[in-house]
């Protein structure tokens, strides 16, 4: 009973090891996006602190939900068609098409986690649940990191393929916790993405080359001590990363940043402050309906009715959160009410219809199949 009692207490203590790798770098990440806030995004200042302490609740969900794992990593490079072009196909029903899901998930799934991280966020936003939207942005911001991290998109996660093991908590964990302090930069201001599936894959194809840098790092830094856990090692492994590991934690601070906002400008920019549910059914004093024809080619009826006289502005507004189009900037009696938009010189693709009223706001998506 005594060995058991023993095992259990070792068990427990190689899981909370495991699952708080990074902690210190998550953390910092998260704290530091705020370092991105435009001036449209001063009331997120006050989810700073709620960002970096529950930074690596993803990681601590690894130990009770086993589809969690997955969604840490991508081994991208054990696609072959990596290997020959440097891309993959990047939906994961096209990757699940080609390969199999038992394929796509051994591989790992870490940017469509991401996306879909996203999308939970901006829905939150958009119905005013801002409780649920900052658990959805401390996760973002752990999956952001994660890909920034070059080990987490490598079949060779912990330089086992190539004589480096250990080289993954070597470097994210022990140099990092000892080297924090001097990971210091300044934020550049967030922008909108206007392709947020296109966005993660491309700092995910930027970071992968420094798995390379990374190893090489860490077999010079074996030639000045063959001890991985000297302080002549260390020295020499963060001598040799922190040319582009600080690099690499500024874009993760900026991504989450870039995320968050455009979650919010598609979800409408609501007010953070106004932290109410929003049921477009029962909440408000507007109930706005989705367009029809939708999608349509030449223009589309748009339905919507007010309980009460109100100002009313209803805007159509591009992926990138640019106002494309006016239908409504008046006082409105209560009752039923349409309108019709005609889209002019613009591309076809998905456009947001945003109702607001001096309530709250309402959106929907609207696809364009008619353009230039």
């Amino acid at each position: 009973m005594k060995k058991f009692f023993i095992s259990a207490i070792l068990l427990l203590s190689v899981s909370l090891m495991l699952i708080s790798w990074g902690a210190v770098g998550h953390s910092k990440i998260s704290e530091s996006s705020s370092l991105s806030f435009n001036q449209q995004m001063q009331e997120f200042q006050a989810w700073v602190g709620f960002l970096r302490d529950h930074a690596s609740d993803a990681d601590y969900r690894k130990s009770t939900d086993p589809t969690e794992g997955p969604k840490h990593y991508i081994d991208i490079d054990g696609y072959s068609i990596f290997v020959a072009t440097g891309r993959i196909p990047q939906t994961l029903d096209s990757v699940i098409a080609l390969y199999g899901w038992t394929f796509v998930e051994d591989q790992g799934i870490l940017p469509w986690a991401t996306e879909r991280t996203f999308d939970s966020l901006r829905n939150c936003m958009q119905r005013h649940d801002f409780a649920k939207a900052k658990i959805f942005a401390a996760d973002l911001g752990h999956y952001v990191a994660d890909g920034h991290m070059p080990m987490h998109i490598t079949k060779n996660y912990d330089g086992q393929l190539t004589g480096n093991t250990g080289i993954h908590s070597r470097y994210e964990s022990t140099m990092i916790n000892a080297r924090i302090g001097e990971i210091i930069y300044t934020g550049e201001d967030a922008t909108i993405v206007s392709n947020v599936n296109q966005y993660i894959f491309n700092y995910l194809y930027a970071t992968y080359p420094y798995c390379d840098s990374i190893l090489a790092a860490d077999n010079y830094a074996k030639t000045q001590s063959s001890s991985t856990s000297s302080v002549t090692y260390k020295n020499a492994l963060w001598a040799k990363t922190k040319g582009f590991t600080i690099p690499l934690f500024k874009s993760a601070s900026n991504a989450l940043a870039a995320l968050i906002y455009t979650a919010w400008v598609q979800a409408g920019s609501p007010s953070l402050t106004n932290t109410s549910l929003y049921d477009p059914a029962s909440a408000g004093n507007a109930v706005l309906e989705q367009n029809s024809p939708n999608p349509f080619t030449l223009s589309t009826h748009i339905h919507f009715s007010l309980t009460e006289n109100t100002k009313v502005l209803m805007q159509v507004r591009d992926i990138n959160g640019i106002v494309v189009a006016t239908l409504v900037n008046d006082t409105l009696t209560e009752g039923n009410h349409t309108c019709d938009w005609i889209p002019e010189n613009l591309s076809e693709g998905m456009y947001y219809l945003v109702l607001h009223t001096g309530k709250f706001i309402q959106v929907k998506k609207m696809i364009y199949s008619g353009g230039k």
